[in-house]
């Protein structure tokens, strides 16, 4: 495995230290990790950690390794129009980002074994909506969530397009994961201490390709007495947005467009402030390993390359603080919820334009 990352000072820092590890290799990944922030995920007083690349678990509540969710965000191959199934999903961090990549018209859908889970994703998905800048940045496939124990799910299910599943698979497991992929899908699981990406080639022919070493919980076997039937899990519906759903996705969609054009004719960018960057460590071999929570995470080893390379780095923070101390500073706007306020429309009407977004 190639390497960890450092830890980040924020949600930005660390996208540049996964990027700079190439974790992070394609640009709408990149641009759906920015937009949620690792640290809202967490519990009060336990943020400080958001930033490390490492796993994270209390009671329940599971995050992986932003590493991992990187190379499984890039292993999947998103695309707008996709359906999307998360097995054991969590906070539901990874299916928020998903669905800014998958749009409006796709399928988002995740099952989770823990109710509390659920109840902590939902509240945590109705955060992003109602107080995220970023949520107006994009078109946006809200994640639908149920109870359930993932090898309960029903035979006549729906397939998807890509299904991520968070917990260790037994290999006897691996066939029901495939039947809930449809042709020239993909599925990425760890199985055999290997995080895995499958492509459904056709009706009974597999491409698999193992991403990365990994260490993963197994997934919970649902126990019961002899005879007694098991709890089968009912996937959400895949439903057709309603027409004034329709109305309201494309209308922002127009307003944003025309907004874009507008400030790409003017030369107007709005620049955020900028900071000092921090040094970040470039991809190195590893040579230990170390459990945290759940999961098998690479440990870097110093070297004296690594000591040369700080102070060369330090050098060059010195020069950046120097050089942006004149650097004019433009706060940035909320330009699409600007737009729709000052529509000749009733209050009311701008309200579900906003999805009811009250900033």
């Amino acid at each position: 495995m190639g390497g960890a990352v450092s830890a980040g000072e924020d949600n930005d820092d660390l996208i540049d230290n996964l990027k700079e590890a190439q974790y992070i290799r394609t640009e709408k990944v990149e641009q759906a990790f920015r937009a949620i922030d690792r640290g809202d995920y967490y519990l009060d007083g336990y943020r400080d950690s958001a930033y490390k690349d490492l796993a994270w678990k209390h009671g329940n509540i599971h995050l992986s390794a932003p590493c991992i969710y990187s190379e499984v965000m890039e292993a999947l191959k998103l695309q707008p129009g996709l359906s999307f199934l998360n097995l054991g999903s969590g906070t539901g961090y990874l299916s928020t980002m998903v669905g800014l990549i998958i749009g409006p018209f796709g399928v988002n859908h995740g099952v989770e074994l823990h109710k509390d889970v659920v109840e902590y994703a939902r509240q945590k998905l109705d955060d992003f909506i109602k107080n995220s800048d970023s949520f107006d940045k994009f078109e946006f496939c809200e994640p639908v969530f149920v109870v359930g124990n993932c090898l309960e799910i029903s035979t006549d299910s729906h397939q998807y397009d890509r299904i991520y599943c968070g917990a260790g698979v037994q290999k006897d497991h691996e066939n029901y994961m495939k039947v809930l992929l449809k042709i020239g899908g993909i599925l990425v699981m760890p199985i055999e201490d290997q995080l895995t990406q499958i492509t459904r080639t056709g009706q009974s022919t597999w491409d698999s390709k193992n991403i990365l070493a990994v260490s993963f919980a197994p997934l919970v076997q649902q126990s019961r007495a002899d005879g007694e039937k098991p709890d089968t899990v009912q996937l959400p519906p895949v439903t057709v947005r309603s027409l004034q759903d329709l109305s309201r996705v494309y209308i922002r969609r127009t307003l944003r467009n025309l907004t874009n054009q507008d400030s790409q004719g003017k030369g107007m960018v709005q620049r955020v402030p900028q900071k000092r960057k921090r040094r970040r460590c470039r991809r190195r071999r590893i040579n230990t390993y170390v459990f945290v929570g759940n999961q098998l995470i690479p440990q870097m080893v110093e070297s004296e390359e690594e000591e040369h390379a700080e102070e060369e780095h330090k050098e060059v923070e010195e020069e950046e603080e120097r050089d942006i101390g004149d650097i004019e500073i433009i706060k940035q706007v909320n330009v699409l919820r600007e737009q729709i306020l000052t529509l000749p429309l009733p209050e009311s009407l701008k309200a579900y334009l906003l999805y009811y977004r009250e900033k």
